[in-house]
């Protein structure tokens, strides 16, 4: 039976029924949906609608219904009830008879459902730190074991200057830091209770709803009814951090696919998390990475779903806000399925340390170098910098490293280049000039991993 029926003379037509119905995705909202209605009831004690004996008989039946949820969550959704606070209600009469019916008094399923889902959000907001750390310590790691795998970084995904892979892994590192941050910053808003706001009003009962808040682990109340029950900022919020650390992942994906290919061959990936090709035997493809990759897409499209739907809602309660939790559940499943899948792929991967090498040898990576070894011999940069470029067209003519033409060679170009140049365009040297903090140089390296490992608990 729905909650509404008194005003209506007509049943409602099945096909509006299950067009309207949000049973088969607010299940999920179940066990807090039951505390919520448990703090709750202690509230109505407070204002006397409840005894303290009436109180007690309505809590153990909704700890009862608690256990059975989670026990089997599922079961839920074979009810033709409206919703999951329907659910929960006809469950509770079920269990206790017309005292079940007085739970509801004061309450509206608006600042219902905005608890229910700040608590669930509040809930997945942990999981969510526990996995953006455990990948980030998992990258850190990573990095730890290949200090000395030295490869290209890339600008425009043209080799650019010699970098080293643990340095790569630590850029990441960075970038996973951030999505916590935020994620730590969200849960900090989304920290007060709608409970007590009814429909849009307030409730009519005299409840101390910072005492509520407090039952229901929330740091304080809400300040304003009429935004409490419309207000989903928080959704919008995890659902944009969710989208900034999902273009992270895809990132990182798409390195390691371009590291994992023929063309590059840096890394190889576990056959853990690798598929074959159902007509070429020798294909491995990186179908974990490209489903990250993938994947990205879904978690902005919820984003963007949202941000339409809130657009333009009149204050209060709409029931187009019931768009809201189909997509924040499928958003903060998939970063937290794609954030445990970046584990596994590091769990396993092996870095080819000689071809990496080969390649940061290639592509005249130590340009830059020969530029500021001008520079120290007192040559102005820009001078240099058109020195330099015209000594590696020579080098490009000649099919030659820049550090394999001769001294001769190489003073054509200026005759301040001597012997010691050599030295200064090793890739030993490359790493070691960039010395200042966040560069490549490895003791920066060895220094941010350290630096790493305690802030992660390592």
């Amino acid at each position: 039976m729905a909650l509404w029926g008194g005003r209506f003379s007509q049943a409602a037509d099945q096909r509006f029924k299950q067009f309207n119905d949000s049973l088969r995705f607010d299940y999920r909202l179940a066990e807090q949906d039951i505390i919520g209605s448990v703090a709750w009831s202690k509230a109505l004690v407070t204002v006397g609608v409840l005894s303290a004996e009436e109180q007690q008989q309505l809590e153990k039946a909704l700890d009862q219904l608690l256990i059975e949820v989670r026990a089997e969550p599922g079961a839920i959704v074979a009810s033709d009830a409206e919703d999951i606070h329907s659910w929960v209600e006809q469950k509770l009469i079920g269990k206790v008879g017309d005292l079940g019916k007085k739970l509801h008094t004061g309450r509206s399923r608006n600042d219902q459902v905005a608890t229910d889902l700040k608590l669930w959000c509040k809930m997945e907001v942990e999981q969510l730190l526990h996995a953006v750390k455990e990948l980030q310590q998992a990258l850190v790691l990573t990095a730890e074991q290949n200090q000395d795998a030295v490869m290209p970084g890339y600008t425009h995904l043209q080799r650019a200057q010699p970098v080293t892979f643990a340095h790569w892994c630590l850029a990441y590192t960075e970038m996973l830091a951030r999505d916590e941050s935020r994620l730590q910053d969200a849960l900090k808003r989304m920290d007060t209770s709608p409970l007590g706001c009814g429909a849009l009003a307030g409730t009519a009962y005299p409840i101390d709803r910072d005492q509520l808040a407090g039952w229901l682990g929330f740091s304080s109340a809400t300040r304003n009814s009429l935004d409490s029950v419309s207000d989903r900022d928080h959704v919008l919020e995890l659902l944009s951090d969710a989208s900034i650390s999902m273009v992270h992942l895809s990132r990182f994906a798409e390195d390691l696919i371009f590291f994992n290919s023929g063309e590059s061959g840096f890394v190889e990936l576990s056959d853990r998390v690798t598929s074959g090709s159902s007509l070429m035997p020798q294909k491995k493809n990186p179908d974990a990475l490209e489903l990250i990759r993938g994947k990205c897409g879904r978690v902005q499209g919820a984003l963007s779903g949202m941000l339409m739907t809130l657009k333009g809602l009149p204050l209060a309660y709409n029931k187009d806000m019931q768009e809201d939790k189909e997509g924040i559940f499928d958003a903060l499943d998939t970063w937290l399925d794609c954030l445990h899948m970046a584990v596994l792929v590091l769990d396993g991967i092996q870095v080819k340390r000689p071809r990496c090498q080969e390649a940061a040898q290639q592509g005249y990576a130590n340009a830059t170098e020969l530029a500021d070894y001008l520079v120290a011999k007192g040559i102005p940069f820009r001078e240099a910098h058109h020195i330099v470029g015209s000594a590696v067209l020579e080098a490009i003519k000649q099919g030659k490293a820049l550090e394999e033409l001769s001294l001769a060679q190489l003073q054509q170009f200026n005759a301040a280049i001597d012997q010691d140049v050599y030295p200064a365009l090793s890739l030993k040297s490359c790493l070691e000039k960039r010395c200042a903090k966040g560069g490549v140089n490895p003791e920066q390296v060895a220094s941010a991993i350290n630096a790493a490992k305690v802030r992660l608990d390592i």
